[in-house]
């Protein structure tokens, strides 16, 4: 939006600091000082409106921040068209919180991605706004650099004015006396009636108009707080699932610790039996040396009993050899004790065999019962892992 160029040659500083063109302050009636009020008046115009959270600077530490309003208000650029100069102005509710008139040499700064700031060394303070998003602090930014450059040119020309009319002064001041000079810069009162009509109609237009704005302001900040009520509700549903998402996400964590305690017992017992099975291990290959020892013997008792068949066939030849009967008799008698005592280490072999076949069919039936055991537990770890499978799935 252009903003307004400055045309008048009456324009003056704030505070009723006297210039050409305008008579003395106390000379007008305070309620047609439209540079002392402190609202906007029906000569100023609105061209730029925007709303933000208003602070102060703390007056006594010149660092804290001090909040001027409790929520976000309306704050806007303002043009008056008799003095030519451009004021931000606040107001929540009856309190005007801002009047701040912009000078060619006041300097807005932004301090954050959403907040500024600048110095107004006529109210001695330190104005900043706190917007809700970056691209409405840019907006303002650009339009007080806009405003500032404008308030520049104004005091330009009023500079420009001021010295033609001082230059036209000194020139009439050789000829006349300085009541004269008076009466000429403040004019008569026949001249001031003369204008007095088309200045109310221009003043009964710019009231029509700063009416209509002001409507839609108020239509605009309804609107607003509808939407602000909106996201409010929105924000509180956002707030209530997102507590309640933290509540699951806490009670899985618990679920999840539990299951990896177990899972890390069942690893543990999984250890033991795998240890245990590498005793079983070993038992079979101490079964497997005991059945190649007892193959050994087996081999060497029918060698034993090949010889012993042998012994009876030369013995059943004793009565063809009645001269070595005595001899064959002595041997036979030492091959009955030799084969006695081979009965005897075949039935401690037979004893040991049986004992060995028992212990080996008493180790099966174990085995036999561990393997079942091993095989259920093995079907409940499995069973296990498809659930923790199947809960990973569903988290």
């Amino acid at each position: 939006m252009a903003l307004p160029l400055p045309y008048s040659p009456g324009a003056g500083a704030p505070n009723g600091d006297r210039c050409p063109g305008r008579p003395p302050a106390a000379a007008i009636p305070r309620s047609l000082r439209p540079w002392e009020r402190s609202t906007p008046g029906p000569v100023e115009q609105p061209i730029f409106t925007t709303r933000a959270h208003v602070f102060q600077i703390d007056p006594n530490t010149k660092k804290n921040w001090m909040p001027a309003s409790k929520q976000a208000v309306t704050v806007s650029y303002f043009y008056d068209v008799t003095r030519n100069s451009y004021r931000i102005i606040s107001v929540d509710g009856a309190k005007v919180i801002i009047n701040s008139t912009i000078t060619p040499n006041m300097t807005f700064t932004k301090t954050s991605q959403k907040f500024g700031q600048w110095a107004d060394s006529r109210a001695n303070t330190v104005f900043g706004l706190g917007f809700s998003s970056e691209q409405q602090l840019t907006k303002f930014a650009e339009k007080f650099q806009e405003v500032k450059e404008a308030a520049k040119i104004a005091k330009d020309k009023t500079q420009e004015k001021i010295e033609t009319s001082s230059d036209h002064s000194q020139e009439s001041g050789r000829e006349t006396p300085s009541s004269t000079q008076a009466s000429s810069v403040n004019g008569t009162d026949d001249e001031k009636a003369s204008h007095t009509g088309p200045a109310n109609t221009h003043l009964k237009s710019e009231n029509d108009k700063l009416k209509i704005a002001l409507t839609q302001s108020a239509a605009n900040v309804k609107k607003w707080e509808i939407e602000l009520q909106t996201l409010r509700e929105s924000n509180a549903r956002l707030t209530t699932a997102l507590q309640e998402s933290a509540a699951s996400v806490e009670q899985w964590k618990r679920q999840f610790s539990i299951c990896r305690d177990e899972n890390d017992r069942l690893r543990n017992k999984i250890d033991e039996l795998e240890e245990q099975c590498s005793e079983i291990n070993r038992e079979k290959e101490k079964n497997t040396q005991l059945k190649r020892r007892i193959e050994e013997l087996e081999a060497e008792l029918r060698e034993k009993e090949t010889e012993l068949k042998d012994l009876r066939k030369q013995s059943e030849i004793i009565p063809q050899l009645m001269s070595e009967c005595e001899y064959v008799s002595e041997k036979l008698e030492a091959a009955e004790r030799d084969n006695q005592n081979l009965e005897d280490k075949v039935r401690s072999l037979k004893t040991d065999i049986e004992e060995s076949k028992y212990r080996q069919r008493h180790l099966k039936v174990e085995l036999k019962s561990f393997l079942e055991v091993l095989d259920g537990k093995i079907d409940d770890l499995h069973d296990f892992r498809r659930g923790l499978s199947k809960l990973g799935t569903d988290n």
